[in-house]
């Protein structure tokens, strides 16, 4: 799939596979917003791969703005837990500065389609 060449998707495959200890580290008390996280971090993965699958320049943008949008809302979430103490607050750099790049990546793959958008 076309989706496996793209070095965004692994970096966030990789934010990913850490939400099992932020889950756990975070608490019941948090629960909403670890939820919230999860959503958001699955809606811009899933939204980069629906994107990407795209032939339509347009349709293919479309998806990869709400990829760009959910990846912004999971780097906020981890924000929010840290500040509430949830997770540490070097747990949360880490994880952010991920999503940061994941967050770039993006931003440069919908750029890199230049005019077309």
């Amino acid at each position: 799939m076309g989706h496996e060449r793209l070095r965004c998707y692994w970096v966030l495959m990789e934010t990913a596979k850490r939400v099992p200890a932020i889950v756990r580290r975070a608490g019941r008390g948090n629960s909403n917003l670890v939820d919230q996280f999860k959503r958001a971090l699955s809606s811009g993965i899933l939204n980069l791969v629906e994107g990407n699958s795209r032939t339509s320049a347009k349709e293919r943008a479309r998806f990869f703005d709400i990829a760009i949008a959910s990846i912004a809302e999971a780097a906020t979430a981890i924000d929010v837990l840290a500040a509430y103490g949830a997770i540490s607050e070097s747990e949360a750099r880490g994880v952010s500065e991920s999503l940061r790049i994941g967050y770039a990546m993006l931003i440069s793959l919908k750029r890199s389609m230049g005019s077309a958008v």
